[in-house]
């Protein structure tokens, strides 16, 4: 009779299972924080906007003209191939923000006085990077940058 259970049980698995593991897998791609919207890189080079770190080669790069940055605004940019959002909170002070929505993982753009993502619609402040409505629960995470005359650089 325990043969018989087994086999039953292990043929609800290999029938029911996979379908109750597939739903689980695809409700936690969903879930606020998950890997699985791109807000991150596996691809090993280091571009993780996660943790707020560039590119290893991109430290140095030139990313924009600080004229091109309204004071108050923000522009959308890459460094080292990565999408990220340029802000001027004050005159002459530049900060950055990767410009992957930690909701899920779409781009989010500049808007006038907010960073919105076009998807479902999560604003963040520009100057912090902090959410100032959801659904996205984790802020911007932001990319060092530095301003060095009229130009900004990576790093």
């Amino acid at each position: 009779m325990d043969d018989a259970r087994e086999l039953s049980r292990r043929t609800a698995l290999a029938l029911g299972g996979t379908g109750a593991l597939g739903s689980a897998l695809i409700l936690a791609g969903c879930a606020p924080g998950s890997d699985s919207g791109g807000g991150g890189d596996d691809s090993g080079t280091g571009t993780d906007a996660g943790d707020g770190a560039t590119p290893t080669d991109a430290a140095g790069e030139d990313v924009a003209a600080l004229a091109d940055i309204p004071v108050g605004g923000a522009i959308s940019a890459t460094i080292g191939g990565e999408p990220v959002l340029l802000s001027q909170p004050t005159a002459g002070e530049v900060v950055a923000f990767s410009a992957i929505c930690t909701h899920q993982g779409c781009t989010v753009a500049p808007e006038g006085a907010a960073l919105i993502c076009p998807c479902h619609g999560s604003t963040f402040d520009p100057a912090t990077g902090d959410v100032e409505q959801g659904p996205a629960l984790e802020p911007l995470p932001s990319v060092p940058v530095s301003v060095d005359g009229d130009r900004v650089i990576a790093g």
